[in-house]
């Protein structure tokens, strides 16, 4: 998606590491990549052995990203109309040249540096209303790509690591299962047989 809204991005060198070569061949060859990618999450859904929860959710969020790409879009491909900022432009240029001749008689020579400053900000500011009409161009997408790629890797490690636990402690909880169906300790069963009374002995 940052390489769709991004102009004069390479896809290919960004998503190398990704995606494997055939796959990343199929989505260079397509007109639409982030559509591309979000057919490829649905047809690998499709192939997963989900429950109908999991996959319904796993359905809901793909169409939260399709939305979310269609509003991106939208943003990118409607700017603010050129006569907007071809008149606040003229308009700025026409005040800052008679400026200075009606502020003469009352500032002299100190209205050369104000209509310097004035110039100055009021363009600046129309220059940011400019760069609004494309702002992914001026947000840092990089950090945040790096930000959700590790933040994916480290859910996906964690996951694994939480079902491995549980796998040994259900395992461990079949060898020596209690009343309550939880392992229980040396004591606790010293315990339990010295409770037995000597006429159930």
């Amino acid at each position: 998606m940052q390489c769709h809204l991004v102009y004069e991005s390479d896809i290919g060198r960004e998503l190398q590491d990704l995606l494997e070569d055939d796959d990343l061949e199929i989505l260079l060859g397509s007109n639409h990549h982030p559509r591309c990618i979000i057919q490829f999450i649905s047809q690998s859904m499709k192939l997963l052995d989900l429950e109908e929860t999991k996959r319904t959710l796993l359905e809901s969020k793909v169409t939260c990203l399709h939305e979310g790409i269609g509003v991106c879009e939208q943003i990118v491909g409607i700017p603010i109309p050129l006569s907007y900022t071809r008149l606040t432009s003229r308009f700025l240029v026409l005040w800052h040249l008679t400026l200075p001749i009606i502020l003469w008689d009352d500032c002299n020579w100190i209205v050369v540096p104000a209509t310097f400053v004035s110039a100055a900000s009021l363009f600046c500011i129309e220059e940011v209303g400019v760069l609004i009409e494309e702002p992914f161009q001026m947000l840092s997408l990089d950090e945040l790509c790096i930000r959700v790629c590790e933040n994916v890797q480290e859910a996906m490690k964690s996951e694994k690591k939480i079902q491995e636990t549980l796998l040994m402690k259900k395992e461990a909880a079949s060898r020596d299962p209690s009343l309550n169906g939880h392992p229980t300790s040396g004591n606790e069963q010293k315990n339990r047989s010295n409770s037995i009374s000597p006429s159930s002995r």
